[in-house]
Formats: C-alpha cells, sequence, structure tokens
C-alpha cells in the first residue's frame, strides 16, 4: 500500500489528537460501512479522497480511500483485504483490521449486528 508520507499514518488518515475507544476490535467476517452521519467525497482543491464527517474533515491516502470504498455492508474485512491484494502487492491484513478499528471506535464505521 502506498500511503501519503505529509502528517498522514501508514493505514490512510491524517494525525489528530483525537483518541480511541478502547475495547473495539475488527474481525475478517465483520462487514464494516459508513456511519450515516459520514460521507466519502472527492475533494476538488485537495485531488484526493476526504472523509467527510460533522466539522471534520479527514484527508485519506489512495490505500485508505479504497478500504473505504469497499465499506458497503456487503464486503467482510477478509474481502476486503482480498480485493485490495488485487490491486497492491502487498496488503497487511492486520493494518486494514488496525485501520478499520480505530474509524469504528471513532464511530466514522460501523459493524452492523449479524
Amino acid at each position: 500500500m502506498d500511503p501519503t508520507r505529509t502528517g498522514t499514518t501508514r493505514t490512510g488518515t491524517t494525525r489528530t489528537g483525537t483518541g480511541a475507544r478502547p475495547g473495539v476490535e475488527v474481525s475478517g467476517s465483520d462487514r464494516p460501512r459508513l456511519a450515516r452521519h459520514v460521507r466519502l467525497a472527492f475533494s476538488r482543491t485537495r485531488q484526493r479522497q476526504v472523509l467527510l464527517h460533522p466539522e471534520t474533515v479527514v484527508v485519506l491516502n489512495g490505500s485508505g480511500a479504497d478500504i473505504l470504498e469497499l465499506c458497503d455492508g456487503r464486503h467482510t474485512v477478509a474481502e476486503i483485504v482480498a480485493e485490495l491484494g488485487t490491486r497492491y502487492r502487498t496488503v497487511p491484513d492486520d493494518e486494514v483490521q488496525q485501520f478499520l478499528t480505530r474509524l469504528v471506535a471513532r464511530r466514522w464505521v460501523e459493524i452492523p449486528d449479524g
């Protein structure tokens, strides 16, 4: 995966002071989706995908945006990793899970029950 170097984490989001809630884990069988109050959009100004949340804009790198585009509630985390594997040479599945775990903790991504 190819994260942007300026001010971003390896898994695709910019660093912020927002702390994640402990105890939230994402597994390979979960089917993540964006929370209803969050939107993925292309910013013409930044020429990249951003995650729009009330009062917050999170600038994503390519791999972070690719992960979130697949978070539609239909794909499992394992399927997301497999799809990314067709786009990138290596996709560390633990990094994808950690990225999604952080976004779930921030309530930007949801894991539906069942």
